[in-house]
């Protein structure tokens, strides 16, 4: 069986690129194994310096994919907690890479794939990309990737898509601090060469400090982070279980009206 993430090395840059087009890169308990391990090895790589994280086809990410939804709607509250606490490993793990890491968000990107972005570094958009954390639609909240994703655009920005679940466009992520740069899909690749470049010029051990630096001032290490994964873990698991989540799921995956409407 093929696998869901495809290496690539060239020079010192690894590229890590989610391979399940057909789905929109979403989601499920292969692809997080997967790609969790792909970025451990990048990160212990002496040889690499630098992490790309780009996907394959039209989308970046969708969030989760339709199998596992039906599977976590299915699981009693301790079998959501290792579900959750296997992506939060994921999302920390990426967040607290030993490199600098550049997300290549070529296209839209909803739920986890949101996460996936606010954990790197360094994140450039194609211009046609349409961004939303739509986990409130299905009676749920983004419990998992909401520390990252308030890092990235702060407290009142959080509060409004976190509550609305409505979709933004690349401009949009821009201006709240999701993506920095944002570009016509054709000069995606020119813009991260760029940037690249500067990178592999910057000192490898400075680098690394400054990354350090910014996670002290901003108060959570990576111990931390692991404590508050096991909170929003805890909190997910108890969301899919209750009334409103296993209302909003089933809803979704009959394709109805879910009942708060």
């Amino acid at each position: 069986m093929a696998g869901m993430v495809r290496v690539g090395l060239s020079g010192r840059v690894a590229t890590l690129t989610m391979d399940r087009p057909a789905v929109h890169n979403a989601f499920n308990a292969e692809l997080i194994a997967e790609l969790t391990a792909a970025l451990q090895r990048a990160g212990a790589d002496p040889e690499v310096r630098a992490v790309v994280l780009a996907a394959e086809g039209a989308s970046f990410s969708a969030g989760a994919d339709l199998n596992w939804m039906r599977a976590m709607a299915a699981f009693g509250e301790a079998e959501n907690l290792a579900d959750a606490l296997r992506l939060a490993e994921l999302m920390r793990t990426l967040a607290y890479l030993p490199k600098p890491t550049v997300a290549r968000v070529q296209g839209s990107a909803f739920g986890g794939g949101v996460g996936l972005i606010a954990c790197c570094d360094i994140a450039f958009a194609a211009s046609e990309a349409r961004f939303g954390l739509t986990e409130s639609k299905l009676g749920l909240v983004p419990a998992v990737i909401s520390p990252y994703v308030v890092a990235a655009i702060g407290v009142r920005h959080a509060r409004r898509w976190f509550q609305s679940g409505a979709l933004f466009d690349a401009a949009r992520a821009q201006q709240i601090g999701l993506v920095h740069e944002v570009v016509p899909a054709a000069e995606l690749d020119a813009l991260i060469e760029k940037e690249l470049d500067a990178l592999l010029k910057a000192g490898p051990t400075a680098m690394l400090v400054a990354k350090r630096l910014v996670e002290g001032i901003f108060g959570r290490d990576e111990p931390a982070q692991k404590k508050l994964d096991e909170q929003t873990a805890a909190l997910i698991a108890r969301l899919r279980v209750s009334m409103e989540g296993q209302e909003g799921l089933a809803a979704f995956l009959e394709k109805r009206t879910p009942n708060w409407l």
